[in-house]
């Protein structure tokens, strides 16, 4: 993301949070920056540069955070699941 704006990477950063409702980590590894890069971005920058965007969003990392339990629920079983079959 060498190049362009913090403006423009924080905008960049909503839409693909948005489209593709993934996390702060997925769109961190996506972008080639950090979570907490992403968090100020979306949480703290965006507010100042579309405030609409911010809200649709947070809506997203709402939702994220609310499930987040679950995926840790499946990944534990995974594992497990893997090293009983081995």
């Amino acid at each position: 993301m060498r190049g362009v704006s913090i403006e423009e990477r924080a905008i960049n950063l909503a839409h693909y949070i948005i489209d593709s409702k993934d996390t702060v980590r997925g769109a961190a590894k996506k972008f080639g920056v950090s979570k907490s890069t992403v968090h100020k971005d979306v949480s703290e920058r965006l507010v100042h540069i579309n405030h609409a965007l911010a809200v649709e969003v947070r809506r997203v990392l709402d939702e994220n955070k609310a499930e987040r339990h679950i995926r840790g629920g499946l990944a534990t079983k995974l594992k497990y699941e893997r090293e009983h079959n081995k």
